[in-house]
C-alpha cells in the first residue's frame, strides 16, 4: 500500500471492496422503487376510491375483481396512506380475539350500523410484509394469493375507526378513509396529502437507480458519524472549482466544517463510484478526475473518492484516472467509510 495510508491503487481497494451491491443499498432501492410503482398506479388507485360507496363496501371489491387492480395492490395503497403498517398490523393480529371478541367489525356511518364478518383474521403467524405479498416490487405485480387476508385487512384499514366500540376506535383511529370514498376532490386532496408524507419517510432518495441510491446512503452515513458541526451536501459544489470545459464542478457530495470562518474555507469533495456491472459512468468520472484534482487543490480543499464494485475493477483505466486523481480512495464497506471520515477530520478539522 501506498505510505500515504489514504492513498490506495485498484489492487489495494479491490482486496478491500464488496464488489457487490450491498444489502443496504438494494433495500433502500427497493423502497425508492415501490413508491415510484406506487405513484405510477395513484391515478387508478383514486378512481377505484372515487367510484366507491363508503355504505356498499362490497362496491368496492366488486370494482377491483373487475379490474386488473390487484387486492394486495390496494392494500399497499391504503397501508402508506393510513400510516399503519405491517407492526401495528402483527400486534392488532396478536390481539384480535380482544379487538374483535366474535370475529366481526361494527361500524357507524351516520345513524347506520354496519358489520362485517371477517374470514381469515387472526392469522397463525405475522401478518408480515411478505405474507401481505407487499415486500417487493416484484410482488406487487403478480397476481394476489390471498384475496380473503386483503380482503379482511382492506377493511380494517377503511373502516376501522368508525367501529362502535371506544376501545378499537382508540387503536385504528387513523383507519378513516371511509370519510372520502365516493367523494373525488376529497380523495384526491387526502391521497395526496399523505403521499407527502410518504415521500418524507424516503426524503432524499429521488432517483430510482442503485447508483443513487448508494450515494444517498453514503451521504446518511457520513452525515450521521461526523456529527452536526460538519455540513454535507447532496451533489454539491466547491466555490471556484470547474471541470476543463468551464462548468462548475458538481461533487456526489461535498463536506465543509460549519464554524470554520476561515478566510480560505477548507472543503472535500467526494464522488461515489459503485458499478456492478461496467457502464460509461466510470468513464466520466475518470476523464473528469484530472481536473477535478487540480482545480480544488488550487482551492486549498481535497477530492475524495468511493471506489466499488466489479464493473469499476473491470475498468482499470478509468480506475486508475480516479485513484491517481485524489487525496483519498476508499471502498464501499463500513471500515472504509470510517477511513474516510479519518480523512476529512484531519484534513479540514
Amino acid at each position: 500500500m501506498n505510505d500515504d495510508k489514504y492513498l490506495r491503487s485498484i489492487n489495494d481497494l479491490e482486496e478491500v471492496g464488496c464488489k457487490w451491491w450491498p444489502k443496504e443499498v438494494r433495500d433502500e432501492a427497493m423502497k425508492v422503487s415501490i413508491l415510484q410503482y406506487l405513484l405510477d398506479t395513484q391515478e387508478k388507485f383514486i378512481s377505484l376510491l372515487t367510484l366507491a360507496d363508503s355504505k356498499k363496501p362490497e362496491k368496492l371489491f366488486n370494482l377491483l375483481d373487475a379490474s386488473d387492480f390487484e387486492y394486495h395492490l390496494f392494500l399497499k395503497h391504503l397501508i402508506l396512506l393510513t400510516d399503519v403498517g405491517s407492526e401495528p398490523i402483527q400486534r392488532i393480529n396478536t390481539s384480535f380475539k380482544d379487538i374483535f371478541p366474535n370475529k366481526e367489525l361494527v361500524y357507524k356511518l351516520g345513524q347506520k350500523e354496519y358489520q362485517y364478518t371477517f374470514t381469515v383474521l387472526p392469522i397463525k403467524g405475522k401478518p408480515n410484509n411478505e405474507k401481505m405479498q407487499i415486500d417487493t416490487i416484484d410482488n406487487l405485480q403478480t397476481s394476489c394469493k390471498n384475496k380473503a387476508m386483503c380482503k379482511d385487512l382492506i377493511m380494517l384499514l377503511i373502516y376501522g375507526a368508525a367501529s362502535t366500540t371506544p376501545r378499537t376506535r382508540a387503536i385504528l383511529y387513523k383507519c378513516n378513509a371511509f370519510e372520502f370514498l365516493g367523494q373525488e376532490e376529497k380523495i384526491k386532496q387526502y391521497v395526496c396529502e399523505n403521499y407527502i408524507r410518504v415521500s418524507r419517510i424516503i426524503a432524499g432518495k429521488t432517483a430510482t437507480d442503485l447508483g443513487n441510491v448508494a450515494q444517498v446512503y453514503a451521504l446518511n452515513y457520513l452525515s450521521e458519524r461526523l456529527g452536526d458541526n460538519y455540513n454535507l451536501v447532496n451533489n454539491g459544489t466547491i466555490p471556484g472549482v470547474k471541470l476543463d470545459d468551464d462548468k462548475e464542478a458538481t461533487f456526489d457530495i461535498v463536506v465543509d466544517r460549519k464554524d470554520d470562518n476561515g478566510k480560505i474555507k477548507k472543503y472535500v469533495g467526494i464522488e461515489v463510484s459503485f458499478q456492478e456491472t461496467s457502464n460509461s459512468v466510470a468513464e466520466r468520472k475518470g476523464r473528469e478526475a484530472q481536473a477535478r484534482f487540480r482545480n480544488t487543490n488550487n482551492k486549498r480543499s481535497y477530492v475524495a473518492y468511493i471506489i466499488d464494485g466489479a464493473g469499476n475493477f473491470s475498468r482499470p483505466a478509468a480506475m486508475n484516472d480516479m485513484c491517481n486523481n485524489s487525496h483519498c480512495n476508499v471502498a464501499y464497506t463500513p471500515a472504509e467509510f470510517e477511513l474516510l471520515i479519518e480523512f476529512i477530520k484531519e484534513k479540514i478539522g
